[in-house]
């Protein structure tokens, strides 16, 4: 984020608040985007190190990088530039709402598990078989820790971990699973639709300049690399794997999410230029990660004697939409 809001500032011009807008608006990352990063099914066997990383990394990092994107909102509401902000932001934005996040998740996470696997088996959730309900569960968390000002996003990964911690070993696990990986790709499918009609549209892109393309390119090879590097010093895995790990974090829907909801809250300079930037960064991660990912992950998946052909083929996961809703 600082290295990010530095180019903002230092390249393109923009103030402290909008440039810190630019940095944790593209904090967050998202695999959906690249499918060969993700951690398989539960009980497939095919998780591994690599993928876990950058899975966990994407469903963590949106609820992190919040406190950010509420600073460049208090920065730009302060019409007098002083600093009262800091105190408050600390207290209530960074400690409070991540610990709301946290426990509201475990909370949830264990509630919502105890109803699943716990109860008698007759009133199971488990029982139904449906996998619709991880739509009901995200939104349970999200909304109940919204509700106590905390971070959804925290609490839906935190309820996540702590849900599959109550019980291991159900198939309803993989239900859930193959569910939430349909809907996710038709509402990303969507999302793109509409990210790509902007494109097309060209009021956003206005303001690209040399400027914005460099920032975009060191962003991606350079930024993000060297914070993923050093973020994994000390990590017992060969470098091959680390590299991985620090290119492919790959930006989305997050990025848009958080530049909209700061761009409805306070007014910023130059915010023409933050949303040119964040769509040109998106748009050159899809196509550089999203080409280079599945050569790369089959080439080191071979270097460590894994069968990338499994995730090909695995079964639970090959049924449709229309067959998982026809089979309810």
């Amino acid at each position: 984020i600082a290295a990010i809001a530095f180019l903002g500032w230092s390249v393109l011009g923009l103030g402290a608040a909008s440039a810190l807008l630019l940095g944790a608006a593209l904090a967050p990352t998202d695999p959906v985007l690249a499918a060969d990063v993700q951690v398989g099914p539960p009980q497939t066997g095919e998780e591994d190190d690599i993928r876990f990383a950058l899975t966990s990394e994407a469903g963590l990092n949106d609820g992190l990088s919040f406190p950010f994107v509420l600073a460049a909102i208090a920065i730009a509401s302060q019409a007098d530039g002083g600093y009262e902000w800091v105190g408050r932001w600390l207290a209530v934005d960074v400690v409070l709402k991540l610990a709301a996040g946290v426990v509201m998740g475990w909370i949830v996470g264990r509630a919502l598990g105890y109803l699943t696997f716990k109860v008698p088996r007759a009133g199971r959730i488990a029982k139904t078989g449906d996998g619709l309900a991880a739509l009901g569960f995200t939104c349970i968390a999200y909304g109940a820790t919204e509700l106590v000002h905390g971070y959804g996003f925290v609490a839906v990964f935190v309820s996540a971990l702590t849900l599959r911690s109550v019980e291991r070993n159900s198939d309803f696990h993989g239900e859930l699973h193959d569910f939430g990986e349909q809907i996710e790709r038709l509402l990303t499918m969507v999302l793109l639709v509409c990210f790509g009609s902007v494109l097309t549209e060209g009021a956003l892109l206005s303001e690209v300049d040399w400027r914005i393309a460099v920032v975009a390119v060191v962003v991606l090879a350079l930024v993000r690399p060297l914070a993923g590097w050093v973020s994994l010093l000390g990590c017992r895995r060969s470098r091959a794997e680390r590299f991985i790990v620090s290119v492919f974090g790959i930006r989305g829907i997050g990025s848009i999410y958080y530049l909209a909801y700061a761009s409805g809250r306070a007014e910023f300079g130059g915010i023409q230029i933050v949303w040119s930037t964040v769509l040109v960064i998106i748009l050159m991660s899809i196509l550089l990660h999203g080409v280079a990912v599945t050569p790369v992950m089959r080439w080191i998946d071979k270097e460590r004697g894994v069968d990338s052909t499994r995730r090909m083929n695995r079964d639970p996961g090959e049924a449709g939409l229309d067959d998982l809703i026809s089979k309810r």
